[in-house]
């Protein structure tokens, strides 16, 4: 006699009826998404007018104004002194000033990420649904990081530079504000990911819950909080040297005015300068970033 799945009512025929029509689901919701990514994307294009036509007309534009910074060098005068036009010193006239500012940005990323390392550190473990002592305690420590990292640095850098002054003080506490709210984003993802066994291991000890973060969570989670503080610490070399257009300190308040002079060989020399630097500590922090996790880094 045949059997049910022979007559078509089977389980093999309701499991392919089931995908069926799940696939036609999915067909449907991937139709409604990209109809409607469509539509944002012209009301988008329409709105902020980027247009074919305006990019034909900028791009030489910004090829002929790189192109005026670019240094008048004179191969037979490319290594005399700083008085002498076409040499490489007399490009770089200003470099121990360049050095500071620079040594100074540096010094700005640096110290701006050690101060929001702490604080993602200490707002990490609360955030962290998985081991936060309370759900209103997990949700107030969110919101906070939520509004850290919400404002972009250059925004809290004019605020301090209201309060602080002109200088780097201004700089470091905005990359410190910021840098804590993304960090402790990045941390609390690591420690929700992280095995609770050893918590309850130091919970069935007696442990208090700053004991289980201490033995339980952080002995997992502290190479990946070092590689992640070590990435940040490539960003704000970059945001060191934006801020400084606001009067946060650093080299890019010294880019901001010979922009703002139009001394364009002196706009190229720092550019190169800041380029070189952000490539070494890519490099440097990329080593011990690799280090950190126990991998061996590829460059």
């Amino acid at each position: 006699m045949p059997t049910g799945a022979d007559r078509g009512g089977g389980p093999i025929d309701r499991v392919r009826a089931d995908l069926d029509q799940l696939r036609r689901q999915r067909q449907r919701q991937t139709l409604i998404f990209g109809a409607v990514f469509l539509v944002a994307l012209a009301l988008s294009i329409d709105f902020t007018r980027f247009l074919p036509d305006r990019l034909a007309a900028g791009l030489p534009r910004i090829g002929s104004y790189l192109y005026d910074t670019l240094p008048t060098l004179d191969p037979a005068v490319l290594f005399a002194d700083s008085k002498a036009e076409g040499s490489l010193a007399y490009w770089y006239f200003n470099l121990p000033k360049y050095l500071q500012l620079l040594f100074e940005t540096v010094n700005m990323a640096l110290l701006g990420t050690l101060l929001g390392f702490g604080g993602g550190f200490l707002l990490c473990f609360p955030a962290s649904r998985n081991v936060a002592p309370g759900r209103w305690i997990a949700v107030a420590a969110r919101r906070i990081t939520e509004l850290q990292r919400a404002v972009p640095e250059i925004v809290y850098a004019l605020l301090f530079v209201w309060a602080f002054g002109i200088g780097p003080l201004a700089g470091i506490t905005a990359i410190a504000i910021h840098t804590s709210g993304a960090l402790a984003k990045l941390f609390s993802e690591v420690v929700e990911n992280a095995s609770l066994r050893p918590v309850e291991g130091v919970r069935a000890a007696g442990g208090s819950w700053f004991d289980e973060m201490r033995y339980g969570i952080l002995p997992q989670v502290l190479p990946n909080f070092l590689s992640y503080a070590l990435l940040r610490f490539e960003i704000n070399i970059r945001s060191s040297a934006i801020i400084g257009f606001v009067g946060a300190g650093g080299i890019g308040q010294e880019l901001y005015y010979v922009i703002s002079f139009n001394f364009y060989e002196e706009v190229s020399a720092i550019l190169l300068l800041v380029v070189l630097t952000v490539m070494a500590v890519d490099h440097l922090s990329d080593r011990l970033r690799q280090g950190a996790i126990g991998k061996e880094s590829l460059a």
